[in-house]
C-alpha cells in the first residue's frame, strides 16, 4: 500500500494532494512504500536491565566544570558526559562568546555553519582564549561530522553545533533548517553523543517572539534547554534553564558584557544603577532567583493623557501582569488611572519573572501618581492577590535577611503590609 508523506511536515495521506493540508505547502507530498506492519516478523534484541540499587553511575562525581561559576550553577554543577544542551538567544546577544569562554578548559570541536574559521579565531584571540584545545570545522553535513569525529585521534569533551539550523542530512531532501532536517540531524547526533559520552551543545535560533525556532520536538530530545537573555543596549546578560534533566530549573547566572567578553556577576545589587533615592516612581524590589536573593530597580512614569485609550508600555515584567496590578489598584485604592499614560520599566534591560515584585510595582505606580517618593533605603517584597492582599513569596525570609545585611532601612513585605490599602496609607503620609 502506497503512502504519500509531506517532505516539509511529515503529514501522511492515502492519496496524492497538490497542497499539504497541514502546512499549506505545494507539491511536497512524496509517495513512499509502507514499511513492515506491526505484526510482521523481524529480529528482536533483548533489553538489558540494571538494578538501580547496584548501579555505580553518578552524575555528581563525573561532571565536567567550565570554571565559570555562574554557568556551572545554572547547569547544576557542570556538564554531564553525554549531555545534550540546547542554547538559544537572540542574534548577537553573546552565545558564541559565552561558549568560547566557558569551554576554554575542555577539548572542544566547534562546528559552525554561520561563521568562518577566521571569525572564530579572531573572537577567541580578542577574548584571550587559548586555542590549543579548540578544533574547528565549517562542514555542515551531519554524516560527515560524525565520520570526522570518529577519525579524530584526540579525546573530545564537547562538540558545539553553531547553529543546528545550518546542519543538514543527505538522507532528507528538504533544505537545512526545515522541520524534517532538524529532526534527522538531532536523531543522528544525539545517539552518537550518548554512545561516545561526548557533551553536545546545539545553538538554536529564536523567533521574533523570543521562542525557540523549529519544532518543540527538539526541546524534548535534549537534556537541557538554556536561554541567554538580555537587552543588546544593556551590558547585563542572564542565563536561565527551562529544562534540565541533571539539575534545577530555577537557578540563573548573571554576566556583564564588556570589551573583554563576559564577566560573571555575584553582587546582588548589580542592577541598581541609579543613585537618586528621593524620586517619585522609583522602587527597589527583592526577589529570589533560585536560592539567590537579587534586587532590581523599578521605574514607573504616570503622566496625564489626552488619548481615548491611554498608553500602557511595559518593559522587563509581564505586560498582562502589570494590567492585572493596575486593576487591583483601581479597585482597592480608588486611584483614577484611566486618564493617565503609564510606563513601567526594569532598569538594566533584564526580565523579572517572580511574583515577589508585585508589591514594588504597585508602590512605584502609587508613588508616581501622587508624586511622592518612597522612603529612602526601602525595599519591597511580596505577591499581590486579586483581592488586594499581600502574600508571602518563596524564600521571603532569606530575601529579608539579605536586605538587612545590605543595610536597607525599611523592608515592606507580607510581614508588615497585609494589604495594598496599608501601602497606600504609608506612601500618603510621606
Amino acid at each position: 500500500m502506497a503512502l504519500f508523506i509531506c517532505s516539509n511536515c511529515e503529514y501522511g495521506s492515502a492519496s496524492w494532494l497538490g497542497r499539504c493540508p497541514n502546512c499549506g505547502e505545494w507539491n511536497t507530498l512524496v509517495e513512499k512504500e509502507s514499511t513492515k506492519t506491526r505484526g510482521s516478523k523481524g529480529s528482536i534484541e533483548k533489553i538489558k536491565l540494571v538494578r538501580l540499587s547496584k548501579s555505580n553511575d553518578s552524575t555528581a562525581t563525573s561532571r565536567k566544570k567550565t570554571g565559570i561559576f555562574e554557568f556551572d550553577r545554572v547547569l547544576g554543577g557542570g556538564f554531564v558526559p553525554g549531555e545534550v544542551v540546547l542554547l538559544t538567544g537572540e542574534p548577537g546577544i553573546g552565545k558564541s562568546t559565552l561558549l568560547l569562554q566557558s569551554l576554554a578548559k575542555l577539548s572542544t570541536v566547534y562546528i559552525s555553519g554561520e561563521e568562518s574559521e577566521q571569525q572564530v579565531r579572531d573572537r577567541a584571540q580578542r577574548l584571550k582564549v587559548k586555542l590549543d584545545s579548540l578544533f574547528f570545522s565549517g562542514d555542515v553535513q551531519v554524516e560527515g561530522i560524525i565520520a570526522g569525529l570518529d577519525e579524530l585521534d584526540e579525546e573530545i569533551d564537547v562538540v558545539v553545533v553553531d547553529s543546528i539550523q545550518t546542519i543538514y542530512s543527505k538522507d532528507v531532501s528538504t533544505p537545512s533548517g526545515s522541520i524534517n532536517q532538524l529532526k534527522e540531524v538531532a536523531n543522528k547526533l544525539i545517539p552518537y553523543a550518548k554512545k561516545e559520552k561526548i557533551i553536545l551543545i546545539f545553538i538554536g535560533h529564536v523567533t521574533k517572539g523570543g521562542d525557540i525556532a523549529g519544532p518543540k520536538t527538539l526541546e524534548h530530545l535534549v537534556d537541557c534547554v538554556v536561554s541567554f537573555e538580555g537587552d543588546k543596549l544593556s551590558h547585563y546578560r542572564i542565563i536561565r534553564t527551562s529544562k534540565n534533566r541533571f539539575g534545577a530549573t530555577d537557578e540563573i547566572g548573571i554576566f556583564e558584557m564588556n570589551e573583554g567578553g563576559l564577566r560573571p556577576v555575584d553582587n546582588p545589587l548589580a542592577f541598581l544603577e541609579t543613585d537618586k533615592e528621593d524620586v517619585p516612581g522609583k522602587t527597589i524590589v527583592g526577589v529570589a532567583e533560585g536560592k539567590r536573593p537579587l534586587f532590581y530597580e523599578i521605574q514607573t512614569l504616570v503622566a496625564p493623557s489626552n488619548l481615548p485609550v491611554p498608553r500602557r508600555v511595559v518593559k522587563g515584567v509581564d505586560y498582562n501582569k502589570v494590567l492585572l496590578l493596575l486593576a487591583v489598584v483601581r479597585k482597592h485604592i480608588s486611584l483614577p488611572l484611566d486618564s493617565y499614560d503609564i510606563y513601567v520599566n526594569v532598569v538594566g534591560g533584564v526580565q523579572i519573572r517572580s511574583t515577589a515584585a508585585d508589591l514594588g510595582i504597585i508602590a512605584s505606580i502609587i508613588s508616581s501618581v501622587r508624586n511622592v517618593s518612597v522612603p529612602p533605603k526601602s525595599v519591597f517584597i511580596g505577591e499581590v492577590g486579586l483581592l488586594g492582599e499581600v502574600r508571602k513569596t518563596p524564600l521571603e525570609s532569606r530575601i529579608v535577611q539579605e536586605a538587612r545585611r545590605l543595610k536597607f532601612q525599611k523592608i515592606f513585605s507580607s510581614l508588615n503590609v497585609r494589604a495594598i490599602k496599608d501601602l497606600g496609607r504609608i506612601l500618603s503620609s510621606r
